[in-house]
């Protein structure tokens, strides 16, 4: 047996001035099949009922704002985004909270980086409170698809592509925005394992004036040859080398690197640099804060591949992780590279790391207070 939404209706809910939401029949599955998902979720591979979706069309802006089943879409052959590739996304969660509501973390950073990436591909930005809204309608809708396990998560994809069909090389004039959802289990089920990683000496993420500090499509496309050598190498991912020299380390994978220098609440934190190569990531920035709080020395520079190799050798880098949203952190243990192999600490994940990442991980489920205002509560 299935149940719906009652009949199509404008909610309350307003996705931008002048725009009202409208929400649409959603024919919900079995609870048998969604608690069947919910039990071994894994990651992006399970979709909730609903989605969002909102249009825009140049003169007139923003328009037809709605909850809808999730189905598949229909695009024109000749869709700009196919062929020109103007396709943004984010990627925030939603957590279960111990009172039974349900938080999104940080979203309005997610909104702020949506819309500067929007601008940077020539496309309209999502007006902040939009997005919110958007994400807050979607959550509200599927709350029964947040999942309550140990860690586990509402794993939330917005996303905007140019949908007017044509060839020629200029900004589209018609675009899409979209959120859908998946739940998400524990990134790692059986403990936290180390990573490891390949220095990728053929290929660069992106270039000084380039678009490595938005979240565009394109970057990943780009990003999977190299991933590919990795793991031809035998490693899980790749980490990025400056565009200029090939020295200086820039991000593993699409997440952020830190490097430990020292151990406990003395030890230094050494992250790269924004330099508009990096993508600002909302975990690296919560981390950052987090650790000054604690008393910690964060410092934000270029990091050498060779300052890695020989802090690594003489005992002053103790711990490398990487961060990002799905993963929250994720331990460096060995290190691949055309010049030599070496390993982080004793290979295993380092005390520093794994204490940020139990921080980070107890303010998102509600399991410590808030002190930072960074839980919005959706449901």
């Amino acid at each position: 047996m299935t149940d719906t939404l009652a009949d199509s209706r404008t909610s309350t809910r307003v996705f931008t001035e002048g725009v009202p939401v409208t929400v649409e029949d959603v024919t919900r599955r079995p609870v048998a099949a969604r608690e069947a998902v919910l039990a071994d979720p894994g990651f992006g591979r399970h979709f909730t009922d609903s989605m969002f979706v909102a249009r825009y069309t140049a003169g007139r802006g923003w328009h037809d704002a709605r909850l809808t089943q999730y189905a598949p879409l229909q695009v024109d052959p000749a869709t700009a985004a196919l062929h020109y590739a103007q396709s943004i996304f984010e990627g925030l969660k939603a957590y279960a909270q111990p009172d039974g509501s349900v938080a999104t973390f940080r979203p309005e950073a997610n909104a702020a980086r949506f819309a500067r990436s929007a601008r940077r591909l020539a496309m309209p930005p999502v007006p902040e409170e939009a997005f919110l809204a958007a994400v807050d309608a979607l959550v509200d809708a599927d709350r029964d698809w947040v999942p309550t396990g140990p860690d586990q998560t509402l794993y939330l994809r917005p996303y905007q592509l140019a949908t007017e069909p044509f060839l020629g090389v200029r900004p589209a004039d018609e675009y899409l925005f979209l959120v859908i959802a998946s739940p998400a289990g524990a990134y790692f089920p059986r403990g936290v394992q180390p990573v490891s990683v390949y220095l990728s000496e053929d290929y660069i993420r992106a270039a000084p004036g380039g678009t490595g500090d938005v979240k565009c499509a394109g970057n990943y496309a780009a990003s999977l040859l190299a991933q590919e050598q990795a793991i031809a190498a035998g490693c899980d991912q790749v980490v990025w080398l400056d565009a200029t020299e090939k020295r200086h380390v820039e991000e593993m994978g699409g997440m952020n690197l830190f490097f430990v220098l020292g151990s406990g609440d003395d030890a230094e934190l050494v992250t790269p640099e924004l330099t508009g190569t990096l993508l600002p990531g909302i975990t690296r920035d919560s981390l950052i804060t987090l650790a000054r709080e604690r008393g910690m020395r964060v410092t934000e520079r270029r990091f050498s591949v060779d300052e890695w190799r020989s802090g690594v050798a003489d005992g002053s880098v103790t711990e490398t992780f990487a961060c990002g949203t799905a993963a929250v952190i994720t331990p460096v243990g060995e290190v691949r590279a055309r010049t030599g192999d070496f390993t982080v600490g004793d290979g295993t994940p380092g005390p520093v790391t794994m204490s940020l990442r139990e921080h980070l991980l107890d303010i998102q489920h509600g399991r410590v207070p808030d002190t930072h205002g960074w839980l919005h509560r959706v449901a």
